[in-house]
């Protein structure tokens, strides 16, 4: 086979793996991808061998190993195997990296999504990072008057907050 032809099939493959990991959900927020997440860095092809490369959302997170698997077993159901994950931890991610359209699907779904977090290069790195957040909106009814009634959810990355227009309790996915 030639290089050219060699290269069209990596990239086939590459480009399949894509469509699948668009479908690998994550186990804590079903309502999510991991690749509306941001987590999936990556995908490479060397010989037979299909490189996935991931960044935890946080080196101590529970779902780490499910995600793996889940995406392991998407790849080779779909016969793009042999696989090898590779766990990327810097940079570190950023729920910076959540795209518009998984932030909406988060609303959608009940949870407030992650305030944008980046900061600017000129600060510097040994001074804590302050910001005071816009006061969340309520992902039911849009009402900002809502207060928060425990830092952590029903995973450690959300917080448990309570609309005060209409009553009703929400997650919000914590800003990394």
């Amino acid at each position: 086979m030639s290089t050219e032809a060699l290269a069209d099939t990596a990239q086939a493959r590459i480009d399949a793996a894509w469509q699948v990991l668009h479908g690998v959900l994550d186990p804590e927020v079903p309502v999510l991808s991991v690749c509306d997440l941001g987590i999936v860095r990556g995908v490479a092809v060397d010989g037979e061998l299909l490189h996935v490369t991931l960044t935890p959302t946080y080196s101590g997170c529970p779902a780490t190993e499910v995600i793996e698997s889940s995406v392991r077993d998407a790849l080779q159901a779909a016969g793009l195997g042999p696989v090898r994950i590779v766990q990327q931890r810097a940079p570190a991610w950023t729920s910076d990296w959540i795209s518009a359209e998984a932030r909406e699907k988060l609303r959608a779904y009940g949870i407030a999504p992650p305030c944008q977090v980046a900061v600017s290069a000129e600060q510097d790195s040994y001074q804590p990072l302050r910001f005071m957040p816009a006061p969340l909106a309520c992902p039911r009814c849009g009402s900002r008057h809502t207060e928060r009634l425990s830092a952590f959810g029903t995973t450690a990355c959300k917080a448990v907050h309570r609309c005060l227009a209409c009553r009703e309790p929400f997650e919000h996915f914590k800003p990394i």
